[in-house]
């Protein structure tokens, strides 16, 4: 999670490697969510298919080559190259670990692991930042040499990290696989311990597949776009010399806050967490566009305000990403959520375009609308969906 948020962010800081024109700029800005998204259609079905421990082997050795290739790029097109396939990998891995995290965690740490886990996307833009701002990171090859250099270091605590988990034994049970199973339990568990994956409850108050994709989508769109408009977008268009400062004070904001909640994942309703989270996101925004006269001549109002919405949106975007792999089928997880991402990532790529030209008001305007939206789908869920928070089966709920 840490190095796709790295990874993810770069787009940004690479805006300032090569001279380049508005059109390219918007472009290379455009470039993380597309390869991101590309790499989630081709990943969540394959781990499906083929499992989720494989696909970490394939997006771990793509990050290699990347890492590699990002270091000694000086042309826009081979930055472009590497990039992409950095970006590739990024969105495979994510997309496997949302959906492997629910199915190898107990039901009492399920909730929490999940928002550790996606709180350190946060830490990812925050150590992005912290570097960008160094007085080496003015040097292009030094930045194209921290990339390498940092995918390499995770890439070695992956690889241990991997060596010493399962693969989902509930998908392996579900793939009607018992004796690759079995195998599983008798490698990497002690004997005597108890593993076991409980019976599916049949609940008639389950939505429909169909709600289920489209609140989701819409709820995740919202955090997409209007995350990434504030935090990785504005800097390029509006304040050039305050972008990574930007990256940095919303990074922090959102990691704190994540630290904050994740303990009592477990404990308290997602339905509400999700509600709260977006009336905080509509109602900063909507500050945000209101004051705009006043923090355009006084950046101190400007940065409070940031760290508030930012507040708001870490918290959503925790509960959002665990809510969006844990509700479907075991065998259908890793599309399922592979769809989420895909449209609700893909969506924020017309908009970096669409929003080139417009003026800062226009613009926080927009992103108003865009959190509005997601209320509307939060508030659509808290009436008509269903808890998935407070240690609820996994069983239960997919």
């Amino acid at each position: 999670m840490t190095l796709e948020a790295y990874i993810f962010g770069m787009s940004s800081i690479a805006t300032n490697w090569v001279p380049m024109p508005k059109f390219l700029e918007s472009l290379l800005l455009a470039w993380a969510p597309l390869w991101l998204i590309i790499g989630i259609a081709f990943t969540g079905p394959l781990s499906d298919k083929l499992g989720r421990k494989r696909m970490f082997y394939l997006t771990m050795s793509l990050y290699a080559l990347g890492a590699v290739g990002i270091t000694f790029a000086y042309e826009y097109y081979l930055i472009l190259l590497f990039l992409a396939m950095l970006l590739f990998a990024a969105g495979g891995e994510m997309n496997t670990i949302m959906v492997m995290n629910h199915e190898i965690m107990p039901n009492r740490h399920r909730s929490k692991t999940m928002f550790f886990e996606i709180n350190f996307i946060n830490f990812g833009g925050l150590l992005l930042a912290a570097v960008a701002l160094s007085s080496a990171y003015a040097s292009v090859s030094f930045q194209r040499l921290m990339i390498g250099a940092t995918a390499i270091v995770i890439l070695l605590v992956l690889a241990y990290a991997r060596l010493k988990i399962p693969e989902s034994i509930r998908w392996l049970e579900e793939k009607g696989d018992i004796e690759g199973a079995e195998r599983e339990v008798k490698k990497y568990f002690k004997e005597g311990e108890e593993v076991k994956v409980e019976e599916i409850k049949k609940d008639k108050k389950l939505p429909s597949i169909p709600l289920r994709l489209a609140v989701s989508t819409i709820m995740a769109g919202a955090n997409t776009i209007g995350f990434g408009l504030m935090t990785y977008v504005a800097g390029p268009y509006f304040f050039p010399q305050l972008t990574a400062t930007i990256i940095l004070v919303a990074s922090i904001a959102e990691f704190a806050a994540g630290l904050g909640i994740s303990p009592f994942a477990d404990r308290i309703s997602r339905k509400l967490i999700l509600l709260i989270s977006f009336v905080g996101t509509a109602s900063s925004t909507a500050a945000i566009y209101l004051t705009i006269p006043l923090w355009s001549s006084n950046l101190i109002l400007f940065w409070f305000l940031l760290v508030v919405l930012n507040v708001f949106t870490s918290i959503g975007y925790l509960t959002e990403d665990t809510l969006k792999g844990e509700l479907w089928p075991t065998t259908k997880r890793g599309t399922y959520t592979a769809i989420v991402r895909f449209v609700s990532i893909g969506a924020y790529i017309p908009v970096i375009f669409l929003t080139a030209g417009l003026s800062i008001y226009q613009y926080m305007l927009f992103n108003f609308s865009v959190w509005f939206i997601g209320l509307i789908a939060a508030i659509l869920w808290f009436t008509k969906g269903i808890e998935t928070g407070k240690g609820r089966s996994l069983s239960e709920i997919s």
